[in-house]
């Protein structure tokens, strides 16, 4: 009986794979850091598994270059910028702390071409760094020992397939831990829109 019914699940399910690019707009949020806007981007894979025709799960792996952008008006972040060689006060300081991201979307078909999708994602620090300035005052610090190594996130969004290969997505993911060590209430998020190809 078990293996009839894992037959019957294999014969019903789909499984395509796929790749994705996108644009993003991410920022830190938090008690401890001004809200500030970094254009950024994404590229990374997928795997969309159909159980029915309602739900599926699609993980995915995804580089993200993530962070923020504002002007700094004092230490909000716990890290010493002043290492750098900055004047920082009233600098525009951009953060990069980028990721290997691994979301795991559980996708429910409100419609054949319409998705809505929700699901936890666990994010790996590739590098970190802070920059202010420009030109010839412009300084760079690595931040990658002052950044956690891992980040949990939460993704919300929606997928609309223009064809049987051809996809569209929008997803907002919200950081649940800090990303910096220290006591700094600083996460991560991110408003994602994406393009793809399923195969």
């Amino acid at each position: 009986m078990i293996a009839a019914a894992l037959v019957s699940m294999s014969a019903m399910a789909q499984v395509q794979f796929g790749l994705k690019v996108g644009f993003d707009m991410t920022n830190f949020w938090g008690d401890d850091v001004p809200h500030g806007v970094k254009p950024s981007y994404q590229v990374g894979a997928l795997m969309e598994y159909k159980v029915t025709d309602k739900f599926a799960i699609a993980p995915e792996v995804v580089f993200a270059s993530q962070g923020g952008k504002f002007k700094a008006v004092k230490d909000v972040l716990g890290i010493d910028l002043s290492s750098i060689g900055l004047g920082i006060l009233d600098k525009t300081v951009t953060y990069y702390t980028n990721y290997i991201n691994v979301p795991v979307m559980l996708k429910f078909y409100a419609t054949p071409n319409f998705a809505i999708d929700f699901g936890p994602q666990v994010g790996f620090n590739v590098y970190s760094k802070a920059t202010a300035g420009d030109g010839d005052d412009k300084f760079t610090d690595d931040l990658k020992d002052e950044t956690k190594t891992v980040d949990f996130g939460l993704g919300l969004g929606a997928t609309y397939n223009l064809t049987e290969n051809a996809f569209v997505q929008a997803r907002y993911t919200l950081g649940l831990t800090k990303v910096f060590e220290g006591n700094a209430d600083c996460k991560n998020g991110n408003v994602q829109v994406a393009f793809g190809w399923k195969f």
